[in-house]
């Protein structure tokens, strides 16, 4: 029998009963003895469109009952190398926006003093602001693998220095990202300049357009992306409209064009091997998708996460 935690079986407890958790998984408080741990932020305060993302975390944990313990594809095991739970919500004031960024970065902090690996649900795109500022505290600045539409670059929004478009301005302005460590995948639609994306290029961070992605694998640019990265620790920000909307409508921001839910995967499994100290996927608005596919590829993406972290082995 496994010491580590595992994701109660569709065979004990049938998919849509039991615990609303992370793929099922036991629930504690803290982060306490664990590798890695599942956080809720249910946050919508810092979108500029259609809200909803608040009840993300909600959704992702309720679709996420199909996923399995064993990676058919890739002979990963994370539940036999890892202890793995969900801790709950981050709890936000969801009627202050500064004061919710406080909250969350002073949660992440505690999270990583016990030197466990953080996997996020969002959420809008706010919330990976004050997660990269606990990271660089604990790791310094880190690298950075972004997967989005939007290159959430603004200088401000309605006046404000903070939402869910100018994360990765501030995140840079502060120091937070590591020097020529930061590759941005999907970035595609409709602009007010080409300073939109070229600010980006101008930091020294890889812009792949999503037009640079059309119709074919995507696996030859991660193997590009891991020899970039190094031995850097890298954080995930996967930003679900990063996706098609044909597969992924049940966001705030969607754009046509963009990534496959192949791609998707492509992605995220080609960061094995990496120096993985966190990830998120935000942005998932289930009252956008009423099937809940859409919170369903979010919860594959994050269990995708799970499988390429540092430690996991492949079975057989």
């Amino acid at each position: 029998m496994s010491d580590f935690n595992q994701p109660l079986g569709g065979n004990s407890v049938p998919r849509f009963g039991g615990p609303a958790t992370m793929m099922r998984l036991p629930a504690q408080e803290s982060a306490e003895g664990l590798d890695v741990a599942f956080i809720g932020i249910p946050m919508d305060i810092g979108t500029s469109n259609r809200p909803g993302t608040r009840m993300g975390p909600r959704q992702i944990r309720d679709e996420s009952r199909m996923l399995r313990p064993y990676n058919m594809a890739t002979r990963a095991a994370p539940f036999e190398h890892l202890q793995v739970a969900d801790i709950g919500d981050v709890p936000i004031n969801t009627f202050h926006l500064p004061k919710s960024v406080d909250i969350i970065t002073a949660f992440f902090d505690e999270v990583l003093r016990h030197d466990c690996i953080p996997l996020t649900l969002g959420g809008d795109h706010t919330m990976t602001l004050p997660i990269l500022r606990a990271m660089a505290k604990k790791h310094g600045p880190v690298g950075l693998i972004h997967i989005d539409a939007h290159a959430d670059v603004n200088e401000h929004m309605f006046g404000e220095e903070i939402a869910h478009g100018t994360t990765f301005r501030r995140a840079q302005e502060e120091g937070l990202l590591a020097k020529d460590k930061v590759v941005q995948i999907g970035l595609r639609g409709t602009g007010y300049a080409a300073e939109d994306f070229d600010w980006c290029r101008d930091q020294g961070f890889r812009v792949v357009q999503a037009e640079a992605c059309w119709y074919r694998s995507l696996a030859p640019l991660m193997e590009e992306v891991r020899a970039q990265m190094g031995d850097t620790p890298v954080y995930i920000s996967f930003d679900i409209d990063g996706l098609d909307p044909s597969v992924a409508p049940g966001t705030g921001t969607v754009e046509m064009g963009g990534l496959t839910s192949q791609q998707g995967l492509e992605i995220v499994r080609g960061t094995a091997g990496l120096n993985i100290v966190g990830g998120d996927l935000v942005e998932v608005s289930p009252p956008y998708d009423t099937s809940g596919n859409t919170a369903l590829m979010g919860a594959t993406l994050l269990y995708e996460m799970l499988c390429v972290l540092p430690g996991v082995k492949k079975g057989e």
